[in-house]
């Protein structure tokens, strides 16, 4: 009876021991992996850590956005100034273009298309009046070429302002006058000596006495272009009135 009262208090001591022991372990896990210091300090300076990184990316972010934004607003100003520089050179071209032209310049003008009408009007007559088959073509050429050249005067009139004469003067109305009265040989006679080598050689001197006046370069430019057509008209005029019968030269 002893042994087993002795007994029984050993077991009972040694499971009052795992008990405590087993309790330790328990404590001790619960210690460590629960930290409140350090657990707490970890999670508070890595949120600490991870605001300041993310705020900063998002101030970099930003920053990069305003700059980009400045560059695409510099380019827009900078296509702006361009767009607007070349307005306003575009504008002063317009204003140049509009700019009143000196008397001689005008006086040029002028004395071009009254020559171009002239030349218009009578070859018309030498298409439909003349004998000599070479004298028509002449006419017509006349009337192609003149009426080309005319444009062209009309053209650079109209856009600088100046008013053209219409109709003919006095010299040029009196030679259509009398051409229209004429007829055959008479009329191919009348139609070279007057409108085929007199009106260019006096067409001729003209464009030669104002060129020395003339100022503006779109003026120039027509003037440039008459003079081949009036001397090439000059030469075939003169050749024709000295090859053929019934013609003149002129003199």
């Amino acid at each position: 009876m002893q042994k087993n009262k002795t007994l029984k208090g050993l077991l009972a001591v040694s499971a009052v021991a795992a008990m405590f022991s087993a309790f330790g372990v328990q404590a001790q896990t619960a210690t460590t992996s629960t930290n409140p210091n350090q657990a707490g300090k970890v999670s508070k300076d890595g949120a600490m850590d991870n605001t300041n990184s993310t705020g900063m990316e998002s101030r970099n972010t930003a920053s990069g956005m305003t700059h980009s934004a400045g560059s695409v607003n510099n380019g827009a100003m900078q296509s702006g100034s361009t767009a607007a520089a070349g307005q306003t050179a575009a504008g002063g071209t317009a204003a140049a273009a509009g700019a009143k032209l000196s008397a001689g310049d005008q006086k040029a003008l002028k004395d071009m298309a009254m020559a171009d009408m002239a030349e218009v009007a009578t070859g018309k007559l030498a298409v439909s009046k003349a004998q000599s088959a070479e004298v028509k073509a002449f006419g017509q050429q006349m009337v192609d070429d003149h009426g080309q050249a005319l444009a062209k005067v009309q053209s650079v009139a109209q856009a600088r302002g100046v008013t053209l004469p219409t109709e003919l003067d006095a010299k040029h109305k009196a030679m259509s006058a009398k051409l229209e009265k004429l007829s055959g040989a008479d009329f191919d006679k009348a139609y070279m000596a007057g409108a085929g080598v007199k009106d260019h050689k006096d067409t001729h001197a003209k464009l030669m006495s104002d060129a020395k006046k003339i100022k503006d370069p779109d003026v120039k430019a027509v003037a440039d272009q008459h003079m081949p057509v009036v001397e090439q008209h000059l030469k075939a005029a003169q050749q024709m009135a000295s090859t053929k019968s019934g013609t003149t030269s002129g003199k």
